[in-house]
């Protein structure tokens, strides 16, 4: 298993991922994604925040990173941090600690890249997965209310469990 960029090569693949992910947030959640831009994550793989974790060099799940965040985070966006967003699993990889792989990577690339927190959200409402980061070693800081979409996605109407981990 290894953490590396995605390519521009890998941005179908990324999609596809998306959309496992939404089916899968319907299934256990009732509520999904509501989709992303292509020039999005076009952007994120030429600036080398989006990653991918290969296992036998088939994408086993994404995720993009962030280094601000300040429509969410406020003036915590002031401090050094990494933000973490969508994680998309491979169905046929489902249930490999996932999370867990990607905040022990987090923690390794924050010391390298001198920043002080791995940050995360979730819908606010979204108990699973709330108990769930908070067990992957998440702090659990507030839960916020965004009215204003301010150019974020549609799904981030309405409340955010924010979560962090001090490094």
């Amino acid at each position: 298993m290894k953490i590396v960029n995605s390519t521009i090569d890998d941005i179908d693949t990324i999609f596809d991922l998306y959309d496992e992910a939404s089916k899968y947030q319907v299934e256990v959640f009732m509520q999904q994604w509501v989709g992303f831009e292509r020039v999005l994550i076009e952007t994120e793989i030429e600036e080398n925040r989006q990653w991918k974790i290969l296992i036998n060099n088939e994408i086993a799940c994404v995720f993009a990173v962030t280094y601000n965040d300040e429509i969410i985070w406020k003036e915590k966006d002031q401090q050094p941090s990494i933000y973490i967003h969508r994680i998309s699993v491979n169905n046929k990889f489902r249930g490999r600690g996932f999370v867990n792989i990607i905040v022990s990577w987090a923690t390794v690339y924050c010391k390298t890249h001198q920043k002080k927190f791995i940050r995360m959200d979730t819908l606010g409402h979204n108990q699973k997965l709330i108990d769930y980061y908070i067990k992957c070693g998440f702090k659990h800081t507030e839960t916020i209310k965004i009215d204003a979409l301010q150019g974020m996605p549609a799904h981030y109407k309405g409340s955010l469990a924010l979560f962090e981990i001090a490094i």
